[in-house]
């Protein structure tokens, strides 16, 4: 019988470690959106998308050109994810831990939140200068809000980071300076992909906003860091949290046993 199952799980067994388990996900998810939501408001802003999306905005608008697939921005980018997993398991090889492969589920999620997001702002519009200023300063706010999040979940590593914990660990650098050169490529690349597909540098993809991206979003992360205790309290144990996943368990399955 379930109540007789649940009753014969020891207290501080197997019970609190999976409640721990879907609740530091839950808020990674929350994490996750975060930093999505971020991402695309920098992309409204039209001046200058973040980092980790320029790349996927530029294929994305080939894409609009009939140039290269169709995908929407949350689609490459989980393309560039898929890639950048790939490009750790052919650095590490043997050496690759198989439990890194659930950042291929992390940048699933983040691509697809992306485009949920970019659907949920499809009225955004940034007419004048001002609302252009404003709309990337609140993208890279909430940005370095989520990334302070997800970074203290504990959780599995973002692609972008994962990558570039493998390359620091391979060339023995600090990981700060490691993930500065990756973020550089990343940006290069989309550089280069506008010259590639359109002859010209295409500003509202890479602009002033990305540099303001790069410098702005890690202090954000900085200053969050520090005041994050009650993130640290929510990630652990909550009082009736248990009591109540479980009651309501025990409830659905007598409400079953008495309607048959």
């Amino acid at each position: 019988m379930l109540t007789g199952m649940y009753s014969s799980i020891p207290t501080t067994g197997i019970k609190e470690k999976v409640i721990s388990f879907i609740w530091q996900h839950m808020l990674l998810l929350i994490s996750l959106y975060l930093m999505t939501l971020g991402v695309v408001f920098c992309v409204k802003s039209c001046l200058g998308s973040s980092v980790i999306s320029s790349l996927p905005f530029v294929f994305s608008l080939a894409g609009m050109d009939g140039k290269v697939p169709g995908l929407t921005i949350g689609g490459y980018t989980i393309v560039m994810n898929f890639i950048l997993v790939l490009c750790q398991m052919l650095i590490l090889r043997g050496r690759f831990d198989p439990m890194q492969l659930f950042q291929l589920v992390i940048g699933f999620v983040f691509g697809w939140l992306i485009d949920v997001n970019m659907m949920l702002t499809s009225g955004l519009h940034c007419d004048t200068l001002f609302s252009q200023l404003i709309v990337q300063a609140i993208g890279c706010t909430v940005m370095g809000i989520g990334i302070a999040f997800e970074v203290r979940c504990g959780s599995v590593t973002m692609p972008g980071e994962g990558i570039s914990i493998v390359v620091s660990q391979v060339v023995q650098r600090p990981f700060a300076k490691v993930k500065i050169w990756v973020d550089t490529t990343l940006v290069l690349l989309a550089i280069v992909s506008c010259y590639l597909f359109f002859g010209s540098w295409q500003w509202n993809v890479i602009g002033v906003g990305t540099l303001f991206a790069m410098i702005y979003v890690g202090l954000v992360v900085k200053f969050m860091t520090p005041h994050l205790g009650w993130f640290d309290r929510l990630l652990g144990y909550i009082p009736g949290f248990r009591r109540y996943l479980f009651g309501l368990a025990r409830f659905i399955y007598r409400h079953g046993s008495r309607s048959e």
